[in-house]
């Protein structure tokens, strides 16, 4: 859990129970601001969701590129054998 989704589990918390006590004691303005603390929550999750995805893809990214080098070393080695080979086969 990265800190976007901590301040949104704390943001919703606080506003179910500011949302709940306003209702409760019927302050209308307490429960406005436990919505509004519970939309924030929401907001944090959001953002922490996107900063996940991006993050998955830079990793996905960069095993592919990993791959990618590692698929041209070996193909470098192999046609340098080759060529080493047909040297050899050449030679009296």
């Amino acid at each position: 859990m990265d800190q976007e989704h901590i301040k949104g589990a704390v943001d919703k918390a606080k506003g179910a129970l500011k949302d709940a006590a306003g209702g409760l004691i019927g302050d209308a303005k307490l429960q406005a601001e436990g919505k509004l603390d519970k939309a924030k929550g929401a907001a944090h999750d959001a953002a922490g969701d996107v900063k996940d995805a991006v993050r998955n893809a830079a990793d996905k990214a960069k095993d592919m590129a990993d791959t990618a080098t590692q698929a041209a070393k070996d193909t470098a080695d192999k046609m340098n054998k080759a060529a080493h080979d047909a040297a050899d086969k050449s030679k009296p």
